[in-house]
């Protein structure tokens, strides 16, 4: 199965919950056979749920993990920038294949908001993507570009979080 027309998404916002939406995406795409790719920017380091589960949906539910382990040094980004561009040109590549039906790029706003990713390459990703290819683009502060440039824009917003009640990541539920 193919998808018929596909089209661009963006999950920003503060409140929890953008990867998790394009994991549910996926996971009803990896259900009616679709081909799925969840490119991760930004997430270099540690194993989380959603490798474990991509491994059993294997080879319809593909996730490649990049970025350095821990976060963003934002005081040198230098080299965070180097991987980022690495992983860039490999996202790109692998979304003009033509190979996925649903291409997620995980955290790619976080990416432009450090200054490791351009703007005018993330509109370069929207422009090249495949006419059959649905495109997903999550992460905090979406660029007003790539907001406009988007058929679908879905902002997360905090009420509540248990974080401030001091409730630590759970395995299972954010890792």
């Amino acid at each position: 199965m193919a998808l018929e027309q596909g089209c661009v998404q963006v999950y920003t916002g503060n409140g929890k919950g953008k990867t998790t939406a394009s994991l549910g995406l996926a996971l009803r795409a990896v259900g009616r056979g679709l081909n799925v790719c969840l490119f991760q920017f930004i997430k270099g380091g540690g194993r989380y749920g959603e490798h474990i589960a991509a491994e059993k949906l294997a080879p319809l539910l593909t996730i490649i993990q990049t970025g350095r382990p821990g976060w963003v040094n934002t005081k040198d980004i230098s080299e965070d920038r180097r991987v980022a561009q690495a992983a860039f040109a490999q996202a790109k590549e692998l979304l003009i294949s033509n190979r996925y039906d649903l291409f997620v790029c995980d955290e790619i706003n976080g990416a432009v908001g450090f200054g490791l990713v351009d703007v005018e390459q993330v509109l370069e990703l929207i422009n090249c993507r495949p006419d059959k290819t649905e495109l997903v683009l999550t992460g905090r502060n979406a660029h007003e570009l790539v907001m406009a440039a988007a058929d679908l824009v879905t902002e997360m917003v905090e009420v509540k979080h248990y974080y401030k009640a001091g409730v630590p990541a759970r395995t299972g539920i954010e890792l």
